[in-house]
């Protein structure tokens, strides 16, 4: 029997849709047990506490032409910075949006490689991998260029509804791509006996450590290239991920469980957690690793806002506030927010902080025990490597 779940209709060859692990039919249950209550804001990629925080100080990097509509509407850009994670579970197709697993195509590219040799551009992308490949692998950067041009569409038309919810969700999927470990399969720790560090790096950490952090990162400039920006963006978070997972790994040879652990009442219900004292540490370690991923997320979201609208042909968004936007009486997005709480889509438990601890009273519980150790690595087919070398040698 296969016990990894491949991903939803996906026409892959068997041996690379053998290796997506990361769809189980009971995520949801751990996210709301382990995620929604193991801290104050349930964790999903950077946590919902960082992602609201993310679009809210982007707003203030805006020229004046701009800041006025934004701080305008900034509760809802960061209520609804959210949302993207909210389809996750149930709209086809939205997972990959959130990830690359770089990783993957090291096969064949070589060793730490393939973040900077994979094609640039979808088209090109799709032409090398097929879009089923490139979907079961994560698209995040290749998706914010497709955002971006969502947004421009929004600012020529004056649609006020649609510039509010393409910034929003296009600040989420920017947040994405300067995560170090969404740029792995080993996107949980689960390849290295490390689970549950994600959710520990993301989520943890910075609700711990936030009001550190410096958040004056100047003012949003123009891009003139937002592909390869987007790019960059993965490759700085994915030259990080080296430290992410060997300072934990090192740090835990100096704590016992008792040290590294503890527990803590959120919600009124007793979960463990990562003890403050490993925290502190780990982040010692990080040396800022955390605050400067932020701060390149808040920067690059403002980045990205000011050029759409440059690229628009600055239209004048005080006009705009002459139509007031009321997300209450948006019917449509509170029918979808109803059809997203039905989630019914697997995908990918990598948001999970602890559920997945192997020392946790019940390990894996999101898990039939049958798929507890389905995980296991598989490479990509070989042609993929031939195909690759013959592209290069007719460059």
């Amino acid at each position: 029997m296969n016990r990894c779940i491949p991903y939803p209709k996906c026409s892959l060859p068997t041996t690379l849709a053998n290796s997506l692990f990361r769809f189980t039919g009971q995520a949801l249950l751990s996210w709301l047990l382990f995620s929604g209550l193991a801290y104050h804001h349930p964790c999903h990629a950077w946590g919902f506490f960082a992602h609201k925080h993310i679009n809210r100080l982007a707003v203030f990097t805006l020229p004046p032409e701009m800041i006025g509509f934004y701080k305008h509407y900034i509760i809802y850009l960061a209520e609804n910075a959210i949302n993207p994670d909210a389809r996750r579970y149930a709209v086809k197709d939205e997972a990959p949006r959130h990830f690359l697993d770089a990783d993957v195509y090291d096969q064949i590219y070589g060793k730490g490689r393939a973040v900077y040799e994979l094609p640039r551009y979808w088209k090109d992308a799709v032409e090398v991998f097929t879009e089923d490949t490139l979907m079961a692998y994560g698209i995040v950067p290749w998706h914010i260029e497709r955002m971006k041009y969502r947004l421009i569409n929004a600012f020529e038309a004056g649609d006020t509804k649609a510039i509010l919810r393409i910034s929003a969700d296009l600040g989420h999927y920017i947040a994405d791509a300067n995560v170090p470990l969404h740029t792995t399969e080993n996107y949980n720790g689960q390849l290295s006996g490390q689970i549950g560090i994600h959710g520990f790096w993301e989520s943890r950490l910075p609700e711990l450590f936030f009001e550190g952090y410096d958040f004056f990162v100047g003012k949003a400039t123009y891009l003139k290239n937002t592909q390869l920006a987007a790019w960059d963006a993965v490759i700085l978070a994915h030259t990080a991920l080296d430290s992410v997972l060997s300072f934990e790994k090192t740090l835990t040879t100096r704590f016992d469980e008792s040290r590294k652990f503890t527990y803590e009442e959120r919600n009124k219900i007793t979960i463990r957690t990562y003890s403050r004292p490993f925290s502190e540490a780990y982040h010692q370690m990080l040396g800022g690793q955390v605050e400067r991923r932020l701060r390149a997320s808040i920067k690059m979201v403002g980045d990205f806002w000011y050029t759409c609208w440059v690229e628009a042909g600055k239209p004048d968004l005080n006009k705009l506030l002459d139509k007031e936007y009321d997300e209450q009486k948006d019917q449509e997005l509170q029918e979808e927010k109803e059809q997203w709480k039905n989630q019914e889509i697997q995908t990918r438990p990598h948001e999970i902080a602890l559920a997945t601890d192997p020392h946790h009273p019940n390990p894996a519980p999101y898990l039939p025990k049958s798929n507890r150790n389905c995980c296991q690595y598989n490479p990509l087919p070989n042609y993929y490597k031939k195909f690759i070398s013959t592209a290069k040698n007719e460059r």
